[in-house]
């Protein structure tokens, strides 16, 4: 009750006739009178000022009246007024939501992306669309046939698209099943309040092969007089309105083929198979804001080879030697020749053949040579040197298309009937200490050999024949002088060897003629006494591994190492490198102890050095290597990665979700498994869920929409999956705040 004035008032739909409020006046006012939209169901008592309903308001048919109230005397004059009255109707829920259609067709193709809707479907509801009772929510109740766990398909609750699920993206086969059908559901109240009015749909969708597909491998032969580019292959996106690129594999300079946005593959330029025989990249397709959109396809390309290669000789001029005595069908040498077509085919196989010889004495073909192999023989003539010392050939190398002349010279040697001869027979004794370097001259010898000078027959080869059974030394020849350098070879050790009683021999490369042989005069005898040095002590090993717990117990003995002296000094042992102070070593033993607590998530892989010194001089000591491996125990309970705080925008629609992820200092010997929860109070229940979706990553939910704009405290318990398990609760920040367009926390 109260006295005239402007007043709005706002009034649930339905519930019939009512009282809405009573107006009093003043003397002479004795009357009241309402004017405006009253359609019959607003009205006022004229003598009492009772505002009332004589019917029920609906706000589909009209969501607001504007009406004048005044006060009349007794002869019917305006004493107050007029006021205006505004009634509000408020929406209740009192009309379901409605599909446009009882049933929707539509195609998907086979490997569609997760996520991007192919079809939509609608639905409308005649409630206030401001409200939740006009609010819809979509989702898929179940579809036929279910051929896995999982959904094949998924709806988007607000929009209504329909797209494939992750699962359904690789597991859709039209070849296995082509046709579903969905059951399609839509609430009001957002779909958060179990009584909800709902309506729903049948969905039909035609599974169709996927467009997407690599093609086969590309054959393209070199060197092609076409005019470029050159269309060579074709692919299709199962998506419209896609930009098609192509992404190297290889690091080229410049990748030679390009893709249009029919996604028509062309090579560029002509290909040289000698340059580079296979290509490999891939093609992606990327929706307007550049995201992929197809899983790239890999591209296979094969460069064709065409004979484009004439033969090449190794050498512009191939020398082999032989001597006059040899046989018929003797093996002079091997002519070699290289065609950088195609190994293996027809475009590389060559064949040899002799053009000339000079001079052609005592005959024209003393020489034959196989055509396949370039193998170089005598005939069934024998070489005279004293007709001719030097023949040169001309050989025609071809291919089947190609030609080549190289040249051949053929040089013929006395044959070999001398011996090398030592200039001493002994050289006596030298003296070195067992710490001379590698490679080290530590004598020169000399024999001679009076063949034919600067061939095979003449030219000495020294070798050890006895006395150095570990191959300590090696002898080099000087081709020009045909001295011999005794070097050494391998490290000396007094202690192993303190004598060599060495025997040297010399030969010739070329084989003796019949009837003569080495004898003594191509031997020479030496000794090499190596005298003691000291030197440092000597590990057993260079490098001592160990794995150990990292909660072993300080004082544990973890491994011995072991050194020696080669003169037999006592050996002392001390660590360097103990930068955590983990160790601790018996500096008589080798024992090594644990000197404190070890830490795998400080540092896994622990390396020290072992230090070994003789007694009596501390200069002379060597070094080993500990690399300690600590093992993993479960010690360190799991927690959140977070780089940023977690947020929802402000009024929350309902559905909202945001991923958080768990990490473990420990090691993960297969993979992370956590599982999350939320602590059980009622408060959190009521206002948060928690869903897994892998071993590491769950969704955090709010339950409903009614959250204030502010911060909220979200407490998250995570254990591992160690034995035993280790826990930790996590007071997680939530923001819940007015959003940019661009979704983030304005």
């Amino acid at each position: 009750t109260g006295p005239l004035k402007d007043m709005n008032f706002s009034l649930p739909e339905g519930g019939g006739m009512r009282f809405i409020y009573q107006f009093t006046s003043e003397p002479p006012a004795v009357s009241f009178r309402l004017t405006g939209e009253k359609d019959g169901k607003i009205d006022i008592a004229p003598k009492t000022g009772i505002l009332y309903l004589n019917g029920s308001l609906d706000w589909e048919t009209k969501p607001a009246y504007r009406l004048q109230v005044e006060s009349l005397d007794e002869k019917g004059n305006t004493v107050e007024g007029p006021y205006t009255i505004r009634i509000h109707v408020e929406d209740i829920n009192d009309n379901p939501p409605a599909f446009d259609q009882e049933a929707y067709t539509g195609v998907v193709r086979q490997n569609a992306r997760p996520g991007k809707p192919f079809m939509y479907v609608h639905a409308t509801d005649r409630d206030d669309p401001t409200t939740p009772h006009g609010k819809l929510a979509y989702s898929i109740l179940h579809h036929f046939p279910k051929p896995y766990s999982e959904m094949l398909f998924q709806i988007d609750r607000v929009t209504g698209g329909i797209s494939v699920s992750r699962a359904g993206s690789y597991l859709l086969d039209p070849q296995k099943q082509d046709t579903f059908t969905l059951l399609v559901i839509v609430k009001d109240m957002e779909g958060l309040t179990t009584n909800a009015f709902t309506d729903s749909a049948d969905v039909n969708i035609t599974v169709k092969e996927s467009l997407w597909k690599a093609p086969p491998t590309i054959h393209i032969t070199e060197n092609s007089t076409q005019v470029h580019p050159v269309n060579i292959s074709k692919v299709q996106s199962n998506e419209p309105n896609v930009t098609y690129d192509l992404i190297e594999k290889e690091n080229l300079p410049r990748l030679p083929f390009s893709i249009d946005q029919n996604g028509v593959i062309y090579v560029t330029k002509p290909l040289d198979r000698e340059e580079k025989d296979t290509y490999t990249f891939f093609v992606a397709t990327k929706d307007k804001t550049g995201e992929l959109v197809d899983k790239p396809l890999r591209i296979n390309v094969i460069v064709e080879d065409i004979n484009d290669n004439p033969p090449v000789c190794q050498q512009a001029l191939t020398v082999f030697e032989v001597q006059e005595n040899e046989g018929a069908g003797s093996n002079i040498g091997t002519l070699i020749a290289k065609d950088m077509d195609k190994e293996e085919t027809l475009n590389s196989h060559l064949r040899f053949k002799i053009l000339s010889q000079v001079p052609d004495a005592p005959a024209s073909n003393l020489f034959v040579l196989q055509q396949d192999t370039g193998v170089l023989q005598l005939s069934s003539y024998s070489l005279n040197k004293r007709i001719a010392s030097n023949y040169s050939l001309k050989v025609l190398v071809t291919d089947p298309v190609f030609q080549t002349v190289c040249d051949v010279q053929i040089h013929v040697i006395d044959i070999n009937d001398e011996i090398p001869v030592f200039e001493k027979s002994d050289y006596h004794t030298v003296t070195v200490e067992e710490s001379i370097p590698v490679g080290t001259v530590i004598l020169e010898v000399q024999a001679t050999d009076g063949d034919e000078p600067d061939t095979g027959s003449s030219y000495i080869i020294y070798q050890v024949k006895e006395g150095d059974p570990n191959n300590s030394f090696i002898i080099d020849t000087d081709p020009e002088t045909n001295r011999g350098f005794v070097k050494i070879n391998k490290a000396l050790d007094f202690e192993a060897a303190k004598v060599y009683n060495l025997v040297i021999n010399a030969t010739n490369p070329e084989p003796l003629v019949s009837g003569v042989q080495y004898n003594s005069s191509s031997l020479t005898l030496f000794k090499v006494f190596v005298t003691n040095v000291d030197e440092p002590p000597l590990f057993r090993k260079s490098l001592y591994k160990e794995e150990v717990s990292e909660d072993v117990a300080v004082n544990t003995l973890i491994m011995t190492v072991e050194a020696y002296d080669p003169e037999g000094d006592t050996v002392r042992y001390s660590l360097e490198g103990d930068v955590r102070k983990w160790l601790r070593i018996d500096s008589t033993t080798g024992q090594i102890y644990t000197a404190s607590t070890l830490d795998r998530e400080e540092q896994e892989i622990y390396t020290v050095d072992v230090v070994a010194s003789e007694l009596n001089n501390a200069a002379q000591k060597s070094r080993a290597t500990l690399a300690l491996h600590l093992s993993d125990v479960n010690d360190n309970p799991p927690r959140l990665v977070m780089d940023y705080t977690p947020f929802f925008c402000y009024p929350l629609r309902g559905g909202e979700k945001t991923l958080i992820q768990a990490t473990d200092d420990d090691q993960q010997r297969y993979f992370s498994t956590f599982s999350f929860s939320l602590m059980d109070d009622k408060n959190t229940q009521n206002n948060w869920e928690i869903s897994r979706v892998n071993g590491t990553y769950a969704y955090l939910s709010p339950k409903h929409a009614n959250f204030e704009e502010k911060s909220y405290i979200v407490p998250v318990i995570i254990n591992d999956n160690g034995k035993p398990s280790l826990e930790r609760k996590v007071d997680l920040e939530v923001h819940i705040c007015k959003c940019s367009s661009e979704n983030s926390c304005f």
